[in-house]
C-alpha cells in the first residue's frame, strides 16, 4: 500500500501564519501536516463522525495535548485540512497559463486528492457537513478563483464585482464536485478534470 500523503506535505515552502505573517516554527508544521494526514487516513477507513481526537493524535504520533495546541476541535482540524489541499491548488496553478486542450495539472491534482479523500468530502459537502468547514473552503476556492481573473487580464468578467463572479464560480465548482464524488462508479479524474 502506498503512502498516503496530506497535499500540504509536497510543499517546500514554508506556510505563514496569516494573523502577523511571521514564519510558522518547522515543528509547527510538522505537528500540524501529520494531524491533517492522520484526519484523511482515519476518515478513509472509518465514518468522519466515528473518528475521535485521540484517534488522530494516535495515528499522528502526538499526544492529545499537542493536539490542543494546534487546534481547538476536530472541526477546525478538518477546516484547515481542507483548506490546504486548495490552497496546495492554487499554489501549483501557473502565474500565467497558457491556453491548452488539457486541463491544468493542479486541477488534476486536485481532483485526485479529492478522489482519494472522497469520503471526507462528501460528508463535508453533503447534508450533514459542517458549516464552518463548508464556509472555509468556499471562501478558500473564492479566494483562488478571483486572484486567478485579477492576474488573467480576461475581458470576461469587466465590470462585474469580483466578490460577486468568485462566489459564483466556486459554488459552481462545489456543486459541480459534489455531484461528482455523489456518481457511483464516480468518473475518473481524467474525465472529471476535462
Amino acid at each position: 500500500m502506498s503512502e498516503i500523503r496530506h497535499p500540504s506535505a509536497k510543499s517546500q515552502t514554508p506556510q505563514r501564519c496569516d494573523c502577523q505573517n511571521h514564519p510558522v516554527d518547522v515543528r509547527v508544521e510538522r505537528t500540524r501536516r501529520a494531524l491533517q494526514e492522520a484526519l484523511f487516513a482515519l476518515a478513509r477507513e472509518h465514518p468522519l463522525e466515528e473518528v475521535t481526537v485521540a484517534d488522530i493524535a494516535t495515528r499522528a504520533g502526538v499526544n492529545r495535548s499537542s493536539f490542543y495546541q494546534h487546534y481547538s476541535d476536530k472541526e477546525t482540524l478538518l477546516a484547515d485540512a481542507l483548506d490546504a489541499a486548495a490552497g496546495l491548488a492554487r499554489a501549483n496553478l501557473p502565474e500565467t497559463p497558457e491556453p491548452t486542450a488539457d486541463p491544468p495539472q493542479a486541477l488534476v491534482d486536485y481532483l485526485a486528492h479529492l478522489d482519494e479523500n472522497a469520503e471526507v468530502y462528501r460528508r463535508v459537502l453533503g447534508p450533514q457537513g459542517s458549516a464552518v468547514v463548508m464556509a472555509r473552503l468556499r471562501a478558500r476556492i473564492e479566494s483562488i478563483v478571483q486572484e486567478g481573473i485579477a492576474t488573467s487580464g480576461t475581458p470576461a468578467y469587466e465590470g462585474l464585482p469580483l466578490d460577486v463572479v468568485g462566489a459564483g464560480i466556486a459554488g459552481s465548482a462545489l456543486g459541480v464536485i459534489e455531484a461528482w464524488l455523489a456518481r457511483d462508479p464516480r468518473p475518473p479524474v481524467a474525465t472529471a478534470a476535462g
